[in-house]
């Protein structure tokens, strides 16, 4: 399966990026059964939202996250994209605070 592959800008220590990702991780498991597994810096995570497979890994790295998705195809890319670039910016904005983000899902 394509993948689609991302490497997301961050302001933030290492290990507070992870705590965020993890939140984020916290909430597709709520709202979509999205299920995510830790190795280190590293997290695989797999599960379906509409239907439509949702799955990857990213790697926290000082000043940046990197890793890869599965590519929805061609209808669904865009869309994909702009949802999760969203949600990152979202979760990895030094100026949020991470109980509020709890808070807002």
């Amino acid at each position: 399966m394509a993948k689609i592959k991302l490497e997301i800008p961050h302001k933030l220590p290492p290990d507070e990026a992870k705590k965020r990702l993890e939140a984020l991780f916290g909430y597709w498991g709520r709202k979509y059964g999205v299920k995510s597994n830790w190795a280190g810096e590293v997290a695989t995570f797999a599960g379906k939202a509409m239907g439509i497979s949702f799955d990857g890994q990213l790697s926290v790295l000082p000043g940046k996250i990197t890793g890869d998705v599965a590519d929805p195809g061609v209808l669904l890319r865009r869309q994909a994209e702009k949802y999760l670039k969203r949600k990152f910016a979202d979760y990895l904005d030094p100026a949020k605070k991470l109980a509020d983000l709890a808070r807002d899902d």
